[in-house]
């Protein structure tokens, strides 16, 4: 069974401030580079959890439907939304999202405050 969070769309599965970040991008812009590193805690840091996340996440496309519901949600709390950009992802993409992962093995022990 289905985690009921999961069956949310990704769109909105974001802080609200993240919905105007696309605006600063130079125009034309078609590629970013992100991280996540794990900023509090003990010294040390088990990386795990990303085949989880791509399964629940990122393996179910997004639909024009959840792109409606999105823009509902997102523009009823006074914000922006790339409605476009996210046209594009189901349009030129099938729904998924164009991403490249690189990571270290999931299960390795590193430092804290460490991509």
């Amino acid at each position: 069974m289905k985690n009921v969070l999961s069956l949310i769309s990704i769109i909105i599965r974001t802080d609200s401030y993240k919905f105007s970040q696309w605006m600063q991008y130079p125009k034309g812009t078609t590629h970013i580079s992100s991280y996540i590193e794990s900023r509090a805690g003990e010294d040390i840091s088990v990386f795990f959890g990303p085949q989880a996340f791509i399964k629940d996440y990122l393996l179910t496309p997004i639909t024009m439907a959840d792109i409606d519901r999105a823009e509902r949600i997102v523009t009823a709390h006074g914000l922006p939304f790339n409605r476009e950009g996210w046209e594009i992802i189901v349009r030129e993409y099938n729904g998924y999202l164009p991403l490249e992962i690189q990571s270290v093995p999931e299960g390795t022990v590193m430092e804290t405050h460490n991509v």
